[in-house]
């Protein structure tokens, strides 16, 4: 294990007594930035560890507000094991009246768990790494969805926030190029916002603002959906005709039938048929799980070759391992370049009988 480590002078031949470091969130975007191909390598190395039953992915937990029904603090706890080699917890909020106020949506933390004892031995700010697994996802799913069908050339974010942005960054990252990138928001200042981010990146090809969702959906070969939507809002599966690549990351856009006319791609399919979903809503329509043709870790492995005759969805739930993966990382680089912020007196009372 990297982590500081401080003698206890009353354990001989036991475990020394753990320190806790705070990692705030410009460590942690320092410790990722320009670094979206590793991260997408590690993304699918820990999706691989997950298929191969190398991890504990316990159901997320939601805590809900009977006051507050837009609001929701979620739990996710894992662990991962290989070269990671590390337990954790990520409390991630979502507030959606936050954006009106100029805050983000989402606030998180991740807290991580020493393997042999058990003590946590980090807080890192975790908007950013939740933000980061999410993106890399997405991009690896773009990857490797794409490669037995024509390489999409037309891109359009149907939500315009941070995962947009987010996942954005990780396409351009790991060298995609886009003739035409669309853009549709039902706020229309979000979407000129996004608009002026794609200016400022740089980003090769024409950007075009859409009037609607069907026009979006329509004019695009890889659509994104990053939206904070909790019930189906799109419902036309002719939309899809054109058999486009979806990025289906905010999981409750589409209506069942758009998903019964189409390849479904999961994540972890326990994970993703649950807390009404579009799959999860698809399997109490039909009440068997037989529209889902498989996992990533089974397009990645060879078991599974996406069609090119109809829509290839995916939708990811978000596993708490890939957050422990990402977390994992940033604190390798933070203490490697000798920045951690260690609290040594964190844990108090450790003699066993005072």
């Amino acid at each position: 294990m990297t982590h500081s480590l401080s003698p206890s002078p009353e354990r001989s031949g036991s475990r020394p007594a753990p320190t806790f470091a705070v990692i705030p969130g410009a460590q942690v975007q320092q410790a990722l930035s320009g670094r979206e191909k590793q991260i997408v390598e590690l993304v699918e190395a820990t999706y691989r560890l997950h298929g191969a039953g190398r991890s504990v992915n316990p159901p997320s937990y939601f805590l809900r507000f009977p006051d507050r029904p837009a609001d929701r603090i979620i739990a996710l706890p894992a662990s991962v094991g290989g070269s990671v080699h590390v337990d954790g917890l990520k409390w991630i909020s979502s507030f959606p009246a936050n954006v009106g106020a100029g805050l983000p949506r989402a606030s998180a933390v991740l807290i991580l768990n020493d393997h042999d004892t058990g003590y946590p031995f980090a807080c890192l700010e975790s908007s950013i790494i939740s933000a980061t697994r999410t993106a890399a996802s997405a991009a690896l799913a773009a990857d490797r969805l794409s490669r037995d069908r024509p390489r999409p050339e037309r891109v359009g974010f149907f939500g315009t926030g941070l995962i947009a942005r987010y996942i954005h960054t990780f396409l351009t990252g790991t060298g995609w190029a886009f003739d035409e990138t669309g853009v549709y928001d039902v706020s229309a200042a979000s979407a000129a916002g996004f608009r002026g981010y794609l200016e400022q990146s740089g980003a090769p090809g024409r950007v075009t603002v859409h009037r609607g969702a069907e026009e979006l959906v329509r004019s695009s070969d890889l659509v994104v959906f990053a939206t904070i939507a909790g019930e189906p809002h799109v419902g036309d599966p002719a939309w899809f005709a054109h058999n486009p690549l979806v990025l289906h990351i905010s999981l409750r856009d589409l209506a069942p039938e758009i998903l019964l006319s189409s390849a479904n791609i999961v994540d972890d399919v326990e994970h993703c048929l649950k807390a009404d979903t579009s799959p999860h809503l698809a399997e109490q329509i039909t009440g068997n799980r037989d529209f889902l043709d498989g996992t990533l870790d089974d397009v990645m492995s060879g078991r599974l070759t996406p069609p090119s005759d109809r829509p290839v969805i995916f939708s990811p739930f978000g596993l708490g391992v890939l957050d422990l993966a990402v977390g994992k990382y940033v604190y390798d680089e933070v203490a490697r370049a000798g920045q951690l912020r260690l609290i040594d007196d964190f844990f108090h009372d450790l003699r066993r009988y005072g």
